[in-house]
């Protein structure tokens, strides 16, 4: 019950007893009198009643005015600075209480400010010495994350449980799941505290962790183990599992590094087919050669005309076997050739690294035009490079070039750079100097091998107009990957109950018992095409992070638009931003609901407002077959909870932020609302341990006793 009401209900409590204690003391008096007295009394009373009663009722008001003025002045704003003494301790030293009441309230309230600045001042200075002590470890930290980075393998690291405590972004790439489509959908399944039995079947590395026990029972060096698993999107992935052992050399957990062996399995089979058209192409003909030869050896004086047929046999054996092979080689000339890393580079970069290079190698000069529009090629920018400035540098030899101009034209899915430079009249054979060429090199290869890592080709010319060489390399195009932000707002949708959050069937008596501390949570938000589920509004975009082990993971996110298959009403656009063409080619709720359903697995679900969004998600159960059964709750409810004495217009998101101390930044967007949710879920945790919520079962029902909890919409 609000705390207003409380002291509404108290004084007329007070008033009303003290009427009754005035009443039953008169009523005492009256009846211990004789009856000359009593009859005394009365007459008085007749004669005198009227001033009597007003003095009486005078004093009871009097006695309810000071109570008031006492509890507008004095009590309520005590509650109020009992609050903020609170947040002040707990959450926000930066929150300072307000000075309301009387004067000795605001002198109060003044003095703890001052008591606030100076116990913030001391944090601060404590905090800024945690920091220099933790430097040099968050520098460890820090080169750890960097070499875990840069690794080409996805490397994960497990508990005993099989709980990921650790992973890079390649195993994340690895392990992701994509749509039917082909894209990906919300965000990748691994995360921090997820299980990788989730991802990878668990018999699997449940009999690699077998084979490391026996091999450490046999007093094994190498206590590892491999395995091979298939990703839902045709790719073969092959993880070496290694331990992780205490002090007993009992396995704690597990360490996996991946490698994406897909490639490699598809040459390796396409070459096994090269062997086996070979074998079996060439045994024929090469059968036929020799019963010629060994007959002609066999029977010398054969007749002339014999031995042309012989002759001939072996001729159109030969001429048929050299056929097969080159047409086997040209069909797997793919297969044969070596493959080389490439990289993601817009030509921009490509062009600063080569006129770097001529200036401080050759003291060449060069201009440069990547046109106005990025192009982006694939490329292995060393040899590239090298190889430019190989050919620059025989240039510069053989013609003394010192200005060269490199430029950009696009055919087709190929780009053209061409180098071009002032020459070609000093060129006595010119086909001559450009086969030379071919010796170019690059990173230690010929130009032509260069070329053919790439799919790509190069020549040289001459501009007969110009009298100017030009130098061409054909490459591939590629388009990286993009991603764009949405725009946001600042405005509340309304509070919305039309969901039981209290009565999940997820429910159990063990989870009720955890601390709130010890739980991972799904915190998520949802934008609509309106605010009425029922009435046919739809989903437009999910967005959400995760909470493990009481830290906010942002780099754990899942994030999706949603194409709603309606129109989206003027109001939401205004909330969210989200426009139609947006939400144009985006997947539909049947493919993302899935996923998000596996991001949120095995945790709590908190939302502010939840029930708004819970209710969108039951209306979807027939549809797409997904329930969400597991435990929800609710900010809103709980900052209730944490704060019972301030007003109702005080549990909005924004302003819990704000008197948390929450940088609110990403409304209207979903992933932006969820990770402040999620900030202040986390700094409601120690409020509502004060108040002894410390447990599931805790925060629910303080949550249903809220006035917002018993509110119908």
């Amino acid at each position: 019950m609000p705390a207003k009401r409380k002291l509404a209900l108290a004084l007329t409590a007070g008033t009303l007893l003290l009427l009754l204690a005035a009443g039953g003391a008169l009523y005492a008096f009256g009846d211990s009198l004789s009856g000359d007295e009593q009859a005394a009394l009365s007459r008085m009373l007749e004669e005198h009643g009227g001033p009597l009663f007003l003095g009486a009722l005078a004093i009871v008001v009097a006695f309810f005015a000071v109570l008031r003025y006492l509890t507008r002045e004095h009590l309520m704003p005590a509650i109020t600075l009992a609050e903020d003494i609170r947040i002040i301790q707990t959450v926000n030293p930066a929150h300072r209480v307000r000075r309301t009441g009387g004067q000795a309230m605001r002198q109060l309230a003044t003095g703890i400010n001052g008591l606030a600045q100076a116990y913030a001042s001391l944090q601060e200075d404590v905090e800024r010495k945690v920091g220099e002590a933790n430097s040099r470890l968050e520098a460890e930290k820090n080169r750890l994350a960097a070499l875990m980075s840069d690794l080409t393998q996805g490397v994960l690291v497990c508990n005993s449980e099989g709980r990921i405590l650790l992973y890079n972004a390649r195993a994340k790439q690895l392990l992701d799941e994509p749509s039917r489509n082909g894209r990906s959908i919300g965000g990748a399944l691994v995360g921090l505290g997820r299980s990788i039995f989730a991802i990878m079947d668990k018999n699997l590395i449940v009999h690699a962790l077998d084979t490391i026990r026996h091999k450490l029972d046999e007093g094994s060096a190498d206590p590892s183990a491999h395995l091979v698993t298939a990703r839902s999107h045709g790719q073969l992935v092959r993880a070496n599992v290694a331990a992780i052992l205490d002090r007993e050399r009992n396995v704690d957990g597990f360490v996996l590094t991946l490698e994406n062996i897909t490639r490699s399995v598809e040459i390796n089979s396409r070459r096994d087919a090269l062997l086996r058209s070979l074998t079996e192409g060439t045994r024929a003909s090469l059968g036929n050669i020799r019963a010629a030869i060994e007959t002609m050896l066999e029977y010398p004086k054969m007749t002339e005309d014999h031995r042309r047929r012989f002759a001939a046999v072996i001729n159109d054996e030969a001429a048929m076997l050299s056929a097969r092979l080159t047409q086997t080689v040209a069909e797997h000339a793919d297969t044969l050739r070596a493959h080389w890393p490439l990289e993601d580079m817009s030509v921009a970069d490509l062009f600063s690294a080569i006129r770097r290079r001529l200036e401080i190698e050759l003291g060449v000069r060069a201009r440069t035009d990547a046109g106005d529009t990025p192009v982006w090629l694939r490329v292995d920018s060393y040899s590239v490079v090298q190889t430019m400035l190989q050919v620059m540098a025989r240039a510069s030899a053989d013609f003394g070039a010192r200005e060269v101009a490199l430029s950009l034209k696009l055919e087709g899915r190929f780009a053209r750079i061409e180098m071009r430079w002032q020459g070609a009249a000093q060129v006595a054979d010119f086909s001559q100097w450009e086969s030379s060429l071919a010796q170019a090199t690059g990173n230690g290869s010929s130009l032509d091998q260069v070329m053919e890592r790439h799919g790509g080709e190069a020549w040289c010319n001459v501009d007969r107009q110009s009298g100017a060489i030009v130098f061409c390399m054909h490459l591939p195009t590629t388009q990286p990957q993009m991603t764009s932000s949405l725009p946001v707002s600042q405005e509340s949708r309304p509070e919305y109950y039309d969901f039981d959050l209290f009565s999940q069937p997820g429910q159990s008596r063990e989870l009720d018992q955890l601390a709130l501390g010890v739980l991972a949570y799904t915190v998520f938000d949802t934008e609509t095409t309106g605010l009425d589920p029922s009435a046919g509004d739809e989903i437009v975009s999910i967005g959400a992070v995760r909470i493990v082990n009481g830290r906010l993971l942002k780099h754990e996110t899942f994030e999706q638009l949603i194409d709603p298959r309606r129109t989206l009403s003027l109001a939401s656009m205004q909330i969210h931003g989200i426009m139609p063409d947006m939400l144009a080619g985006q997947p539909l709720i049947d493919d993302v609901l899935p996923a998000f359903y596996r991001f949120a697995e095995d945790t709590v679900l908190v939302a502010h407002n939840a029930a708004f969004d819970m209710r969108f998600l039951q209306l979807k159960e027939a549809q797409t077959g997904i329930r969400f059964i597991q435990p929800v709750l609710d900010t809103l409810l709980l900052s209730a909870a944490a704060h019972p004495g301030y007003p109702a217009g005080e549990h909005s998101l924004e302003a819990i932020a704000a008197r948390l101390g929450v940088d609110v930044i990403g409304r209207h967007t979903a992933l932006g609302d969820a990770i402040v949710a999620g900030e202040v879920f986390l700094k409601l945790l120690p409020l509502l341990a004060e108040r002894g919520i410390r447990t599931l079962k805790d925060a629910r029902e303080a949550s249903r006793k809220t006035l917002y909890a018993k509110l119908e919409y």
